[in-house]
This record gives structure tokens, sequence and C-alpha cells, in this order.
């Protein structure tokens, strides 16, 4: 069975034409519409689409014509990211109907590798939010247990790899809503580098912190999907350039163990986490010990002040990225609306959900006269400051381990209640973004509940290569990335 192939077996596999890719999209449809009525993982599928695409593929493999690296395989993208094809709602009533006039820069990328886009993933709201409950469209479960969230935001990308329903997916991660939700689902889930893969065509939330990534089944997928998004592009402002960050092959190394590897660990920061996280994340140490690797401890004094700071920036870039839903220039438009004060106010009243209304609220307040300085500057130093604890780490050691989530997945409801304690749930992820550092979560085990739990990976900016290859070091001697939940 096609879903049981990871997506670089699977291209190989239609390109060798023991499998064709029409047999492939139609396997993952027919799991599509088994599984995902209680998934949720799907807001929108291109049946008709992809199977054409998948068609013009298997012609073109049949007539001995090129094909892209991607031939073929059945991926999902979040519904953050711009297509031509359906909509792009953001998981809100006011983007519910809205046709973008333009692909995302990753789309157009996929589409020229000559991937199948298979239909586009639910997500928290403008990606706010650590569970996927705040999606004004659909409830998305976890795999493993459908009691528990698949994490967020991108949860519905994490849950459709998980569950088989596509060969691999796109996310993007703000705060760690591409690592979360991949440990929550046990797959693996890669943060690239703010400004190594172009972020147009992404409906922003936080334009410093937002990047997007991929959600696979281990690490060789993302880095062939890496080999496919990555690079410079010009509409990206944020884009680096391949002059100072050259876009290596991730592919060509991967499977080279790194020698005399030193990993840094924070022994308070493993601690704060629940009894079987530090277990697992323990005993992943002692995997890679067991490899050659050196255990390196070292301190992170500001590490503790990340949520704080986070919570801050985000909120701020968020208030000024979605005042452009305005009820004017598209999107949702009250039909409540007696003047055009109404239309802004009523508009944006009806059609955004708590959480983003909240962050919006707290972002403005930031950012308004006379606490500008006290709040939004403030956490601009420190974020700084945040960064340069990672420069000091990466002196002493190749990478940075930690757990990824405090706690395995929570159930459904549990925190909706309780804002604080969700965004808790983002205290291991949010400094990555803060200092615009590759971050990968890698499956490491299963609590008593059958759960599963990530390890999270830091390696310097732009060396994703790098990183890749310390998780392939940790799954060439494990099988917890090959563990497939029962549907």
């Amino acid at each position: 069975m096609s879903e049981l192939l990871t997506a670089l077996e699977l291209r190989d596999a239609i390109a060798a034409k023991t499998l064709s890719s029409t047999e492939a999209v139609r396997d993952c449809l027919g799991r599509i519409e088994k599984y995902d009525p209680e998934l949720g993982a799907y807001l929108l599928t291109f049946t008709e689409k992809a199977m054409q695409d998948a068609e013009t593929v298997d012609r073109k493999i049949a007539a001995g014509q090129p094909v892209g690296p991607l031939a073929g395989v059945p991926i999902a993208v979040k519904d953050n990211l711009c297509t031509t094809f359906g909509t792009t709602t953001c998981g809100s009533k006011i983007l519910e109907r809205f046709a973008a006039p333009f692909n995302a820069h990753v789309i157009e990328r996929l589409l020229a590798a000559d991937a199948v886009i298979i239909g586009k993933t639910n997500l928290d709201e403008f990606a706010m939010g650590s569970s996927t409950e705040n999606s004004a469209l659909r409830k998305t479960v976890n795999p493993w247990d459908a009691s528990r969230v698949p994490g967020g935001s991108s949860g519905g990308s994490a849950a459709a790899v998980a569950a088989g329903l596509c060969a691999a997916a796109l996310g993007s991660d703000t705060g760690g809503s591409i690592r979360q939700p991949a440990s929550f689902c046990g797959v693996t889930g890669l943060k690239p580098t703010y400004g190594r893969v172009s972020r147009y065509g992404l409906v922003a939330y936080g334009s410093s912190l937002d990047q997007i990534g991929p959600l696979t089944r281990n690490a060789a997928d993302a880095a062939l999907l890496m080999n496919i998004i990555a690079g410079h592009d010009p509409r990206d402002s944020t884009s680096v350039s391949d002059v100072m960050a050259k876009k290596p092959d991730y592919l060509a190394e991967l499977n080279q163990p790194i020698n005399a590897l030193k990993i840094a660990v924070v022994p308070e920061l493993i601690a704060g986490a629940e009894p079987r996280i530090r277990t697992a994340i323990e005993n992943a140490l002692k995997v890679y010990q067991s490899l050659g690797a050196e255990r390196v401890e070292i301190t992170m004094p500001h590490f503790d002040y990340a949520i704080a700071a986070y919570y801050v920036i985000a909120t701020a870039e968020a208030s000024s990225n979605l005042a452009r839903f305005d009820g004017v220039h598209y999107g949702h438009r009250s039909a409540e609306a007696g003047n055009y004060i109404e239309v802004y106010s009523k508009s944006r009243d009806e059609a955004f959900g708590p959480e983003v209304k909240r962050r919006i609220m707290l972002g403005t307040f930031a950012l308004s006269s006379g606490y500008y300085d006290a709040y939004y500057l403030k956490a601009l130093k420190v974020r700084n400051l945040i960064r340069q604890d990672f420069v000091k780490a990466f002196e002493k050691a190749d990478c940075l381990m930690l757990p990824v989530s405090p706690t395995t997945a929570f159930k459904i409801g549990e925190k909706t209640d309780d804002p604080l304690q969700m965004y808790l749930a983002d205290v291991y992820t949010i400094a990555v973004n803060l200092a615009g550092l590759p971050g990968l979560s890698v499956p490491c085990g299963f609590d008593e509940e059958n759960l599963p739990i990530g390890l999270q990976i830091i390696t310097d900016a732009f060396t994703e290569d790098k990183l890749l290859r310390i998780g392939q070091m940790y799954q060439n001697a494990t099988d917890w990335h090959k563990q497939r939940p029962e549907l």
C-alpha cells in the first residue's frame, strides 16, 4: 500500500513504474474519504485536479520525458499558503470564501517539481494557537487518540502525515507550529532558518517569526522537501540570497554521521518537562552517546523570558498584519453595518475568533503610545539576549537538544479556557523563532498512554543540512519514526 511508503520511496517507485502516481493519489484520496470525516485534517481536497495532475505525471514517465524531483507524490499544504486553485481560508470565517489571485512561492516550487497537491489542511485561525482548536471551520483530532489535540497551528498537516492521508505536508512555524504538532502526532517536523524559505504567499501572522517548513515521516523526506522549497526569492525582502547563505543539497550527505558530535544540554530545561518526557529525552541522548556523541551541559540564562518576549512581539506584529482585514478590500463584510466605521468594527467582530481578537488587542496595547518602550522595545532587547545565548551555546557544541513540549498531546478542551496554560505549551519552541534558528522535531518514544514524544534538535543559522544529518543519525539507530497509529 502506498501509504506505507515514505515520500522518497514513493517518488522512486513512481519513477521506476512499479507504482503509478494515479494509483498513489487514488489510494490517498480513498484514505481521506474513509478517515478524514473523523480526523478533520483537511479543509479542502482537490480530487479532480489531483487525479489530472497524477495522470499527467504518469504520461510523462511513460513517454520517457523528464519529470521533477517530486513527480507524482501527493503533498498536502497548510491553508495559510495562497493557491490559485481552491480557497485560502487561514481557518477563519473572515476568509472563508477568499480565492487567492496568485500562488505562494513554495506552491510554485512544488508544482515545478511535479508534486501532486492533494489538499489544504486545517489550522488554528491565522496560525494563532497550539492545538488547532481555534479553527473556525473544523475540528482536527490526533490520529493516535481522537480525544486529544493534534497540536497547532499546523495540526492538520501533522495529522494528515501521521494518518497516511498524504506522503508529506507543508506547515508554517511562528512559535513552534511545525515542531509541536510533529511531536504530538509522531512525525518529523522542520522549522528552517528565518529567511531560508520564501514567505511570499504565506498569509502573515508574525512577519519576523513566520517560516514555512515540511512535516514528513522522517528526516530524509524533510531533506527532499527542503531541496524543493528552500532558496532565494526576490519577491520576499527577508529571503536570504544564495551569496549570503548558499543552499546545499540536503540529501547529498544525509547519511554521513557527524564525527565527534557535541550536544549541548540545559539540565533545568529538561527537568521542567513531565517525567515521561524527561525519560524519553534522556534515552535519546544515550543513543547519541552510544554513537560517539559527547554531552555538554550549558546554561541559557534568558530562555525563561522567551514566552513573555514572544507574546509581545508576535501579537504586535499580528495586530499590524491583520489590520488589512477590514470588510472593505476582501473577505467578510458585515450585512449589519450602517456606516463605514461599523463596516470595519462589525465585520471584524463577526468574523474573527476569540483567540485572534485577544492577540490583536494585546498587540495593539503593546504598540500604543506610552507603552511601546515599556513593552515592545524591551521585548526586542530580550530577543537579542536570547539570540546571544544561542551564539554562546554553539561555541561549545554542534547542536542543542531539549524537549519539544513539556507534555504529550493534551485532551481536547483541556486548555481552551486558560490561554496562559495554552501559551506555556510552546515554552520549548518559541526561543528558536525569536533567534531565527532552524529546529527539528523527531519522534523519540511514547508515553504510557501510547502518545508520541518528540526530541527537539537546534543548530546554528543556515545549517539545516547539519541539523538533518543529526536527525538522520538518530533515525538510523531507532525506529520510533516508523510507528503508525491504528485508525
